[in-house]
């Protein structure tokens, strides 16, 4: 059941991780940002769009890879020192990726934005991961998320913001934003504040997302019967997405913020994606439509990574045109989408190409057995 040499890999967890990595490269990349379709733009503020489920089902799953591999490490008899150096390394490892990703390329030190999505992973890891290791009981794994849930809410609910008091949940009075300001400072905020979208405080709330991964692996490595592991899947996963939603109504949901309705609304959500493909892949044996993104899935880091870094190199490098110079990424967007589609289906049609290229790249490093574990 587990992953790794000996074992068949869990198809199912690798097609909804490579789905979900897809979805990432999807609405990162519009063709043009102010002609995007709704469902691919995150909520402006609270509620949620389909976006918003993307970066928390990234967490889910990771806390599910995290439990088998666990299972995996444990059989092979690691002890807890070497398991320890290998967490410390990979946590580093992406959060100085992200870093170089967040300066690449000019690397200004004085407005280099701290966090973003591979640093929060990493801290998510790290934090997840350093749980398991330190405490290996379940209740004192709850224990230590209690922690976390605690701290974040004595923090957005108690701590006061100059002009805007306590509890206050707007993008400019929120307390998390405003920690972010005075440790990480304005200019190392994603667009200069007043929050980030992946600031410290809110990272507490995201460990969470992961911690609900990990529940849902541990019955996967100690459940048998897979009508046994679905059925359990979707009883938690309906409760958890309307707590959330009930939730809601006292705690916005709001993925700037992580806030726990958000956390139990789309880790439900994650849990009925994982569950739809385990069924359908592992139980009915209909992997056919899965393939693709089953390989995408195989390097999924890597992918994402080298997406961003070539993003990057193409909006700095400069195409002359008639009227002056344009980046490379709008010269392809105009010349390749925009010349015979209209504004919006271009838009979706260059992120769709994106998409396209990447699952090819994965095939060739699958092709060519190549594995990036990032």
């Amino acid at each position: 059941m587990t992953e790794g040499a000996g074992r068949q890999r869990l198809v199912s967890l690798d097609t909804f991780r490579g789905l979900t990595i897809a979805a990432m490269i999807l609405v990162n990349n519009p063709g043009n940002w102010a002609r995007i379709y709704a469902p691919l733009r995150h909520a402006a503020w609270h509620g949620w769009t389909p976006t918003d489920w993307i970066f928390p089902f990234f967490l889910f799953i990771m806390g599910v890879a995290l439990a088998l591999s666990h299972q995996r490490r444990q059989e092979a008899g690691l002890v807890p020192g070497v398991m320890w150096r290998k967490v410390l390394r990979r946590a580093a490892i992406l959060f100085l990726l992200g870093l170089f990703l967040s300066g690449y390329p000019s690397f200004d030190l004085e407005t280099l934005r701290t966090m973003g999505v591979l640093q929060r992973i990493a801290l998510c890891y790290l934090l997840l991961t350093g749980t398991v290791l330190w405490v290996p009981k379940l209740r004192y794994q709850w224990l230590v998320m209690a922690t976390f849930l605690a701290i974040y809410l004595a923090v957005m609910l108690g701590l006061e913001v100059p002009g805007y008091g306590r509890g206050d949940w707007s993008p400019e009075g929120n307390a998390g934003g405003y920690l972010d300001r005075l440790i990480l400072g304005p200019a190392h905020l994603l667009l200069g504040g007043p929050y980030d979208p992946e600031g410290l405080v809110t990272t507490l709330g995201a460990v969470l997302s992961a911690f609900i991964g990990w529940l849902f692996g541990r019955v996967l490595v100690r459940t048998a019967d897979q009508r046994q592991i679905v059925r359990r899947w979707l009883a938690w996963s309906i409760v958890l997405t309307a707590g959330g939603w009930l939730l809601g109504w006292i705690m916005p949901i709001n993925k700037q913020l992580w806030t726990p309705s958000y956390v139990l609304f789309t880790g439900g959500l994650a849990g009925l994606g994982l569950a739809a493909c385990y069924w359908l892949m592992e139980m009915r044996r209909v992997t056919a439509w899965g393939r693709p993104f089953a390989i995408l899935g195989r390097n999924s880091l890597a992918i994402f990574w080298l997406s961003g870094f070539l993003v990057r190199n193409l909006v700095a490098l400069r195409v002359g045109t008639d009227g002056g110079s344009v980046s490379a990424w709008t010269w392809l967007y105009r010349n390749g989408f925009a010349n015979w589609l209209p504004a919006y289906p271009a838009s979706l049609a260059f992120a769709l190409a994106n998409v396209a290229f990447w699952l090819g790249v994965a095939w060739i490093l699958y092709r060519r057995r190549i594995f990036i574990k990032l």
